[in-house]
């Protein structure tokens, strides 16, 4: 749905730059009114969108209401949600108060068919409003509030004003809407993020600390940094308040996971990390690149004998970066690929981090599994490559 009201709006910016060009390039004198019109009235549209797509609020249509009037050519606009009057912009202003005549207007109004008033009947004799469109604004099939236009002349407006007024009603619900479904799915990001923190295995907590007090009396410095690693490591998986993360933090967390496990396996598993500094500043969801890396040791490492082998790369790949994330296990068919991004299978957290990935940055950015049997697996994430800030070294190293 995201992805469909996007593309309507950037049709929209589409027609207004072609129009745009088509008046610039005209000669002066083959500029007409209507062509001037024209220009104008796509200006207040385009102008509308970064307020509107903040949501339905008071700030927000104020601050698209004298946009909006501009566009439709009406004598006010007035927009409301369904329970009041947000904003009033233009001529009788102070005459058509929220609590009086526009409270009745909008109790007439309840279904979502376009209303037209075609005389006003106000308190105060010197208001020059004498008739009003409303028009609904529908945001997922319900009614999210109202556009309402208003003219200075008794009677039906124009069949062509009419137009223009629900245009600008469609135009303001698609922005809504966008904000309506960028919120549900921040919602639906925060309800996978909490599942995902469930899931972190109890079995890796035991033996982080088990490793922790093995190494008490034998390596004391080691269990200290160990015990510091465990704390920091569970400080950033519980904290609240950022969903994305530059990939530099979440690469830092993966370090500290690695250390606890290499605790545990000492020399049995190995872990090079090649991660070039241009790709550091990338935006990732966090806890994405974790889960990747802790299935790779719980199904690539602890399930054979002898050593095991993580690779965690990075790369620029055109306007994306790259992450692949390896180990030297037994593999598993290509027919169980599908199950295992599903969640079958005891794949932790893969299923969670593809669908995040998906619903933050589009379908064709879908979490891949590569892999062959006895050949190890390899779990490629690709972003786009969007900066934040960095501030450490670049990460580059192995053991």
């Amino acid at each position: 749905m995201n992805v469909v009201l996007s593309a309507v709006l950037g049709v929209l910016v589409a027609v207004t730059m072609f129009t745009a060009w088509r008046v610039i390039r005209a000669p002066r004198a083959a500029r007409t009114p209507e062509a001037v019109g024209m220009q104008s009235a796509l200006h207040a549209a385009s102008s509308t969108l970064p307020y509107l797509r903040r949501g339905l609020s008071p700030r927000s249509a104020g601050q698209a209401a004298p946009h909006l009037r501009a566009l439709t050519g009406a004598a006010a606009i007035a927009l409301a949600d369904t329970c009041a009057v947000l904003a009033i912009d233009g001529e009788g202003r102070e005459q058509v108060r929220p609590g009086d005549l526009l409270s009745r207007l909008l109790a007439k109004t309840p279904d979502a068919r376009i209303h037209i008033v075609p005389r006003l009947i106000s308190s105060d004799p010197t208001c020059p409003l004498r008739s009003a469109v409303l028009a609904p604004l529908m945001v997922q099939g319900r009614r999210a509030g109202t556009l309402i236009a208003f003219y200075r002349a008794v009677g039906r407006p124009s069949h062509a004003e009419l137009r223009v007024v629900q245009e600008a009603a469609t135009l303001v619900a698609a922005q809504v809407e966008l904000s309506v479904v960028a919120e549900q799915e921040e919602r639906l990001a925060q309800a996978e993020l909490r599942a995902l923190r469930a899931q972190i295995s109890p079995h890796f907590i035991y033996n982080a600390l088990a490793a922790v007090a093995g190494d008490i009396h034998v390596r004391p410095e080691e269990a200290r940094e160990l015990l510091i690693d465990f704390a920091e490591f569970t400080r950033y998986l519980f904290r609240d308040g950022r969903s994305y993360v530059t990939l530099d933090d979440e690469l830092e967390h993966v370090g500290r996971y690695l250390r606890l496990e290499q605790a545990r396996f000492r020399d049995s598993l190995h872990v090079t990390i090649d991660v070039p500094e241009q790709t550091r500043g990338a935006v990732v969801p966090v806890m994405s690149v974790q889960p990747l890396v802790e299935n790779a040791v719980r199904h690539g490492v602890e399930r054979r004998a002898g050593s095991g082998r993580i690779g965690i790369e990075a790369r620029l790949l055109g306007g994306d970066v790259e992450l692949r994330v390896s180990d030297d296990g037994s593999g598993i068919e290509p027919q169980r690929v599908p199950e295992v991004l599903a969640g079958a299978g005891g794949g932790i957290g893969l299923s969670n981090v593809d669908a995040r990935l998906r619903a933050t940055f589009g379908e064709r950015y879908a979490l891949r599994i590569e892999s062959r049997i006895g050949e190890g697996t390899t779990a490629v994430m690709t972003v786009p490559n969007l900066r934040g800030e960095v501030s450490r070294p670049a990460l580059a190293w192995s053991r």
